[in-house]
């Protein structure tokens, strides 16, 4: 099922933006010193390298904390955030509430997560019955019965099941099944023989060594190694994150009937029976893995699937029980991600209360940080790209009328979410402050119970997959909505007494970032009701296509660390957002006085304060071995080329900064590549 997810919210967004108006902004910063662009590095011309222009000076000063993976915008916001969010459970967990209370679920939560001696004194022994049942199974059906049982407490390391709409229905929710069953990032982390990612491997098989050590396993290193064997093997079947990119043949919605017929050793019937579903059809994402698992719980001895329970067993839940499993999991993550230190207790567990508590939590955040006045603010301006992302379609020399008026349809139909849930998420769960793992298995059940109530019944669409102090925006097309939570509407991305360039170039920026999603390469194939539907006539699709190949193929070139290049294929669809976000946001900059107007501020023009501050949004700094793997697997490019990339194909830009044939990133005008 799904997973709840990532500097105080400044007090309100700016109004509506309006051709010959002053906006809140304009009036707000004649008493307020104008936001100033320094540590532009000249030497760097802005043609050649705009990321390194504005952000090196700040780029070799900034210190990644020790216990930190990256310092500086975008998701390292969170960093702060958290802080904001330890100082409310400090707060609450000192104090007595009433039971039930949302004061008292987080209180509570946070101290029975905090009380380190009793967990340490604790061991391995909140676990351990888990242990003795794994060693209890006798035959397949005993290792499905585990599996089905283990999934109602959060662990999904064979089984991975998640409710949301059919593809194909979007009024109606499905049970949808992905690959699963790996320990490394990725599939394709078992069969990279390059130095870094063997280290990976290697710092992984010790991990699982540690695991087995810690439960008293006197065959710890074989046992490790027939983890890893069974889970190369079932990585063969895994599709590249590429490949689960194309909408269309990740989706295989079938009768249980038909799919237990080549999966008896599964047996679907009584595994949903047993997980507590009363299903008669399901998506099947990757059916190449299930076919794989299905073989292998027979090819593959009984005695080696109990070794490898175990240690997904113990990984799932390592972080909750004493301090030498956290220390073991630090140490693989070390390698994989470059960290130096483990953060600190506290710092946890805020991440944890609001991974598993978010929206109880999201609820005092909003209360003592977030200004009402924001959301009725921002949706104002939400609304106003909406009608320049029109204005874009209408004007398209690539796409026939027919076609603009379906994408038009599917624009004015998207659900906008600002700040926080209309309607916050309830937990029906009892909280003991004196005992943390059963408290994290009571909250998965939880969770659990909550999205299994929603099979079979229409999309919530009061719903969010983000809580609201998280600095993150997203576009869901399922259900054709844009959310842009609490967190990150703040600085770098809004400052309210700055000038209208600053704004629309950070915010700005994000906003059209996000509507673009729903005409990027995959939400280009859903409806206006988030149905996988084709609008489109087969010439535009095909013209649409051939532009997107055009992204992919730019985007391959790109390197970072030297020689790591970019995942065109993989990034696509980050990457039409960006470039289509930041001609969105200057579209609107220019229907404001300010972007009608040459004055300049601090040396630079309006257009240029515009470029300067979407290069400031990116200004992060992050660890090799962090970069390394984030390439291989997220599906955005690195900050320097979602600054670079969209920059080089945007004519104002070069307008701006009188960027030259013979620069770096100069390309021709025919070859500036423009979507929407």
């Amino acid at each position: 099922m799904k997973n709840l997810v990532c500097l105080t919210v400044l007090a309100c967004l700016f109004l509506s933006c309006k051709n010959e108006q002053k906006s809140d902004s304009d009036k707000d910063t004649a008493q307020h010193e104008p936001v100033v662009f320094d540590g532009i590095t000249p030497s760097i011309k802005p043609g050649d390298d705009f990321f390194h222009h504005v952000n090196k000076t700040w780029y070799d000063n900034a210190v990644i904390a020790e216990d930190q993976i990256g310092v500086g915008a975008y998701r390292f916001l969170n960093i702060p955030q958290q802080e904001l969010l330890k100082n409310i459970l400090t707060e609450v967990s000192e104090a007595k509430h009433a039971k039930g209370s949302v004061e008292q679920l987080v209180g509570d939560f946070y101290a029975s997560g905090m009380d380190t001696v009793s967990i340490n004194e604790r061991g391995a022994t909140p676990i351990q019955p888990m242990l003795a049942k794994i060693d209890n199974i006798n035959d397949v059906s005993g290792i499905m019965e585990y599996v089905a049982n283990q999934m109602k407490m959060g662990d999904f390391s064979m089984v991975a099941p998640y409710i949301s709409a059919d593809q194909k229905n979007s009024s109606m929710n499905i049970l949808h099944l992905s690959q699963t069953g790996l320990g490394l990032p990725d599939r394709d982390y078992y069969f990279k023989e390059d130095p870094s990612v063997t280290e990976i491997q290697n710092a992984y098989k010790t991990y699982l060594t540690k695991l087995f050590e810690l439960t008293g396993d006197a065959n710890a290193e074989a046992n490790a190694a027939t983890v890893y064997a069974i889970e190369k093997k079932l990585a063969e079947s895994h599709k590249t994150r590429i490949e689960r990119r194309v909408v269309t043949e990740n989706y295989h919605k079938m009768a249980v009937s038909e799919l237990n017929k080549s999966h008896g050793n599964i047996d679907w019937p009584t595994f949903f029976e047993m997980i507590g579903t009363n299903i008669d059809s399901l998506d099947v994402r990757q059916p190449a893995y299930y076919d794989k698992l299905n073989n292998m719980l027979v090819s593959i001895p009984v005695a080696d699937w109990k070794v490898y329970l175990k240690a997904h067993t113990l990984s799932s839940y390592d972080g909750l029980l004493s301090d030498d499993f956290q220390d073991a999991a630090f140490a693989y993550s070390k390698v994989l991600s470059g960290q130096a230190a483990q953060q600190s207790r506290a710092k946890r567990m805020v991440r944890r209360v609001d991974q598993q508590l978010g929206f109880a939590l999201g609820k005092l955040y909003v209360k003592r940080y977030f200004n009402e006045d924001a959301k009725e603010r921002a949706l104002d301006l939400v609304n106003n790209f909406q009608k320049t992302l029109e204005k874009r379609i209408d004007a398209l020399d690539w796409m026939t009328d027919s076609t603009k008026v379906k994408a038009k349809e599917k624009l004015y139909a998207i659900n906008k979410k600002i700040g926080y849930p209309d309607v916050w998420r309830e937990y029906d769960v009892e909280i003991d402050r004196n005992k943390f793992f059963e408290n994290v298995l009571a909250l998965n059940k939880d969770a659990y119970e909550y999205q299994l109530q929603q099979l079979g019944k229409a999309p919530n669409r009061d719903e969010w997959h983000t809580t609201p102090s998280t600095v993150t925006a997203y576009y869901n097309p399922s259900l054709n909505e844009i959310v842009f939570p609490a967190g990150i509407l703040q600085s770098p991305y809004f400052d309210l007494y700055a000038d209208d360039a600053v704004n629309y170039g950070g915010i700005g920026m994000v906003i059209g970032h996000e509507f673009t999603h729903a005409f990027d390469d995959q939400g280009a194939q859903y409806d206006k009701e988030g149905n996988v539907k084709n609008w489109w006539t087969e010439e535009d699709y095909t013209r649409f296509k051939e532009k997107t190949q055009q992204i992919i193929d730019q985007y391959d070139t790109f390197t970072v660390l030297d020689s790591v290049h970019l995942k065109g294929a993989l990034t696509v669809g980050e990457n039409t957002a960006d470039n289509g976000g930041i001609a969105i946001a200057y579209d609107a900059f220019k229907m404001t006085e300010q972007g009608q107007d040459t004055t300049k501020i601090g040396g630079y023009t309006p257009d240029q304060r515009f470029f300067l501050s979407i290069a400031r949004i990116w200004r992060v700094k992050t660890r090799d071995e962090f970069l390394r793997n984030y390439v291989a697997t997220d599906p955005h490019s690195p900050p320097i080329w979602r600054v670079n990339g969209p920059l080089m194909n945007f004519s104002p830009f070069y307008e701006a900064f009188d960027v030259k044939e013979g620069e770096a990133n100069y390309r021709p005008e025919e070859e500036r590549i423009k979507i929407w």
